[in-house]
């Protein structure tokens, strides 16, 4: 029986080295969705790619604390510490939804060493859009 030969481009063979730390962002956006359930915060490059996220249920607040402004503060001093290290100085602020978290959210993100060129509220409005469910008869 002959021997196999070993792949030489497997993956195994070679380390896979972390992208993350080897990228330098100075500029980037802060996306902050604030339901009344849950707060999401997400930290783009200026093209939108994705390099840092969390919110308040992955940072261990369950139930109805993850609507709270302080799982909110938590939950953005955590996706904004991953990217402090890759070197962003600059930021630009989207705040999204009616929760409670949008002040704890932006305190945090003022709070840390990133310069904010504005904070816009891009919280969609209806023009009379969608006809209303009709009214409940129980």
């Amino acid at each position: 029986m002959a021997k196999a030969m070993p792949r030489v481009g497997s993956r195994r063979n070679r380390r896979i080295g972390s992208r993350k730390s080897a990228r330098r962002i100075p500029k980037g956006l802060i996306h902050v969705q604030a339901s009344f359930n849950n707060t999401i915060v997400t930290v783009t490059d200026v093209r939108g790619r994705v390099v840092s996220w969390s919110s308040a249920g992955t940072c261990g607040f369950k139930g109805p604390r993850r609507g709270t402004p302080f799982a909110a503060y938590t939950a953005a001093a955590n996706a904004i510490r991953t990217v402090i290290d890759q070197g962003m100085q600059r930021a630009e602020v989207m705040i999204k939804g009616p929760g409670l978290g949008r002040d704890g959210a932006l305190r945090a993100i003022v709070r840390s060493r990133i310069l904010l060129t504005f904070v816009r509220d891009v919280t969609p409005m209806p023009h009379n859009g969608c006809r209303p469910p009709q009214k409940r008869r129980v």
